[in-house]
């Protein structure tokens, strides 16, 4: 399929999903959210280990929602929106890949939501996060008042959706929001070098890892651990396991095939 506001560029096992609609800051509406729906229900995870989402541009990751299309809907309408997103980054937070925001500058509203479903947020020195949802007369709608918590803690998480205020990048590395700072003309070469590392890496293992920290966050602490019991046993019955073992006792080279 021909995106109109998507760009994709695949570099052996990695992805790279861009957002492309300039003339807005990348603003996700409908029609945006429609094609990354249609792009996480194709992407092959067998060939790829690693997805990187940026915005295209050197001013904004994604701006937000588009308010164009939200100010007339009604109460209906408005769920049915919040859902649309809350439902495509849900798949991105699901995706059985790695996936690393790349935020090169505005990440409000929508946008801070994006970076959010995604495993590890990177940004560059010029980006600057918030959920203004407020000062519109509305609350976060793509899952912010949920993953933002679980990021920063409930009192952070309050201060800035009651507020509105953004934050630069500085702060939002200190209270946890993003997991490093670059300049912007390192960030997309930095964002190369974490993938790499990670595709360096047991496929199926970083994927279990992945459903691990993932579901387990809100088990009770048996349960937690249960069910990582359970897949790293599940580790043991996979060829990838076998040759990382062996390489390492014969200290030699390994490449995982992901089976």
């Amino acid at each position: 399929m021909d995106y109109q506001f998507l760009q994709t560029v695949k570099e052996d096992k990695l992805c790279i999903l861009t957002i492309s609609a300039p003339q807005s800051l990348n603003a996700l509406n409908s029609s945006v959210l429609n094609e990354m729906r249609h792009f996480l229900e194709n992407i092959d995870t067998a060939a790829t280990r690693c997805l990187i989402i940026t915005g295209d541009g050197p001013k904004s990751f994604v701006a937000g929602a588009d308010i164009s299309e939200m100010a007339g809907l009604n109460a209906a309408e408005g769920e049915a929106f919040g859902k649309r997103g809350a439902d495509v980054f849900r798949m991105i937070e699901t995706l059985p890949i790695p996936v690393i925001a790349a935020v090169n500058g505005f990440a409000l509203g929508g946008g801070c939501e994006l970076a959010m479903a995604c495993d590890i947020r990177i940004c560059s020195s010029n980006a600057r996060f918030g959920q203004p949802e407020v000062g519109l007369g509305i609350i976060p709608g793509f899952s912010g008042t949920y993953r933002l918590a679980k990021l920063v803690g409930m009192g952070m998480a309050k201060q800035l959706i009651f507020t509105g205020k953004p934050i630069k990048s500085d702060e939002a590395l200190r209270i946890g929001l993003v997991n490093a700072v670059y300049e912007p003309d390192q960030l997309m070469a930095e964002a190369r070098n974490m993938a790499a590392a990670i595709m360096n890496n047991a496929p199926v293992a970083v994927a279990y890892a992945k459903e691990c920290i993932n579901e387990e966050y809100d088990l009770p602490a048996d349960e937690a651990i249960a069910y990582e019991n359970r897949l790293f046993g599940q580790c043991f019955s996979t060829a990838d396991q076998k040759a990382g073992m062996r390489a390492f006792l014969e200290k030699g080279k390994v490449q995982f095939e992901g089976k």
